[in-house]
């Protein structure tokens, strides 16, 4: 199980180092497939002009959820990470690779398809049951358990989806020759 300190390094890092990472929530879950970095200096990021009370928690401890809403529809799933408390850094977890509770999963996203069961950031925060009442929510305690990736799995990097300021970033990485994944990488 890894431990409130692996989320202690910078949002670059952390993105790869939880690429193949099982997260599980109550049980369901799979493997980390994808995922997008930010940071305060970072124009695309919701925590660049600041602490707000929607993105309080990009500034609160590492190690914790921030769990947002995105145009008002979908949850979205963060990491709070960075190598100091307040740093503004978060990970979106994009996609995973479903092997735990498949079909509460299906239930919850009214698909049974294993590819698009999470594969993307709302589809994903679905399927895990995830909510607001998430936000802020230590990742080393129940309901989360993130556990330690088997092998250095070989990693894919491209541009972060569906943003227009900073959008060249190279800040998605991608677990290469994975299915589930929530866009092709270019």
């Amino acid at each position: 199980m890894l431990t409130r300190d692996y989320f202690t390094q910078d949002a670059v890092t952390l993105a790869q180092a939880l690429i193949g990472v099982r997260l599980l929530v109550d049980g369901v879950g799979g493997i980390i497939t994808e995922t997008e970095c930010y940071t305060a200096d970072d124009p695309a990021s919701h925590s660049f002009r600041g602490p707000t009370k929607r993105n309080a928690a990009m500034f609160g401890p590492q190690g914790h959820a921030y769990v947002y809403r995105i145009m008002g529809l979908h949850w979205c799933f963060n990491v709070v990470c960075g190598e100091q408390t307040g740093d503004g850094s978060a990970v979106l977890i994009r996609a995973l690779e479903p092997t735990h509770g498949l079909e509460i999963m299906a239930q919850r996203r009214g698909t049974a398809d294993p590819r698009r069961l999470c594969a993307g950031p709302g589809c994903l925060a679905q399927a895990l049951g995830l909510t607001g009442e998430d936000d802020k929510r230590p990742l080393d305690e129940p309901p989360f358990l993130f556990k330690a990736r088997e092998a250095v799995p070989e990693i894919m990097t491209g541009t972060r989806i569906g943003i227009t300021k900073a959008a060249d970033r190279p800040w998605r990485f991608g677990l290469r020759g994975s299915r589930f994944v929530s866009r092709p990488f270019r």
